[in-house]
């Protein structure tokens, strides 16, 4: 049997995809299992266990435009699968689902053309549950066997990573003495998702005074936020307790780096899933968007800090600036309850 899976939405969403791969691995063992990514993300799967072949879509670059479009539908109709599951809602991904010609394809109701990509459709019913279980309702359309739609040890979304990833991870965190490690990631692709950078060069000021490691992480394009953090802070250069590595990880070494810290505070992003699903302490901070919408941080050391604005949320992913003008959500967060989240989560994990 041939399975693929589609979903080439953010990072974060392809994290939240990992238990729906799970459960229809352990429903069908010896099937060929394929992922469908957002260009850049591939990396990151090629390790995991559950899955066969990792594909990645660059439909900002060079599959971009109705010609690439066209190239990849032969491509995967080429691939003759047996399932096709659709975990996206546009209108490329409809497509590349009635193309696959797979005999079944399941995608949501509330997708682009579904009634004509779909041979079975769920609907989403985005008000009742969280994403993992949004997404697994594609699993229940397969009939899949109950026993292994309940089972809860695969509803968490494990990552594996290769050795190398790890190796690196340990590499550049070298520099820092013996001792606990908190990350600190100040950036987000959407601006009001970002929390203030005077906030987190709070939580830096008081890592480094209590005698922690602190970290400052931050992706492409994120480098002026994290430099601005630092200068709020005014972190010496010869700190021996602090390590920039703003601009230095890729997406591998990223995700392995956050596996070894003992706590992590981020907005709310794609990397705030890597860490979470590895079980690493996280302190995420949510202004524009609310756990309600089902993309929260999860597990017993998670929490989301927030503010209590009226106008929250204010939409799925946030905006390039705060359409009320004031972006109390994010202002409004204490520094001091963030740093007594985190302190609480470093005596966890003594």
């Amino acid at each position: 049997m041939r399975v693929a899976v589609w979903n080439t939405a953010f990072l974060g969403d392809s994290v939240l995809t990992l238990p729906l791969i799970r459960v229809l691995k352990a429903a069908w063992p010896e099937a060929e299992l394929d992922f469908y990514v957002r260009g850049g993300l591939s990396s990151l799967y090629e390790a995991q266990p559950e899955i066969s072949r990792v594909f990645a879509c660059d439909k900002r670059g060079r599959e971009k435009g109705l010609a690439a479009v066209l190239r990849q539908g032969r491509r995967i109709a080429g691939e003759r699968y047996d399932i096709w599951v659709d975990a996206h809602l546009s209108l490329r991904s409809s497509y590349m689902a009635w193309v696959s010609r797979a005999p079944v394809r399941v995608g949501y109701a509330e997708a682009a053309l579904s009634r004509v990509a779909f041979t079975r459709r769920v609907s989403r019913r985005f008000r009742e549950f969280q994403e993992i279980e949004r997404l697994l309702l594609l699993a229940e359309a397969l009939d899949i066997p109950r026993a292994v739609l309940d089972d809860a040890s695969l509803r968490w979304p494990e990552l594996t990573l290769p050795s190398d990833a790890r190796e690196e991870a340990a590499r550049l965190l070298s520099p820092l003495p013996a001792g606990q490690i908190v990350g600190l990631h100040p950036g987000s692709v959407w601006p009001t998702k970002r929390w203030t950078p005077e906030g987190f060069a709070f939580i830096l000021r008081r890592a480094l005074e209590s005698g922690v490691n602190a970290v400052l992480l931050a992706g492409p394009g994120e480098e002026g936020t994290a430099a601005e953090v630092r200068a709020i802070a005014g972190v010496r250069e010869n700190e021996p307790r602090f390590l920039d590595l703003s601009g230095r990880t890729s997406l591998l070494s990223l995700a392995a780096v956050l596996g070894r810290l003992d706590c992590y505070v981020t907005n709310d992003s794609g990397p705030m899933h890597l860490a979470w699903a590895q079980r690493v302490p996280v302190t995420a901070l949510f202004g524009p968007t609310v756990r309600e919408l089902g993309f929260a941080p999860r597990g017993e050391m998670s929490s989301v800090m927030e503010a209590d604005v009226p106008c929250r949320p204010c939409g799925l992913h946030g905006h390039k600036a705060c359409p009320k003008g004031h972006f109390d959500c994010m202002k409004n967060i204490d520094p001091e309850a963030v740093w007594r989240d985190v302190e609480r989560k470093l005596a966890a994990r003594g």
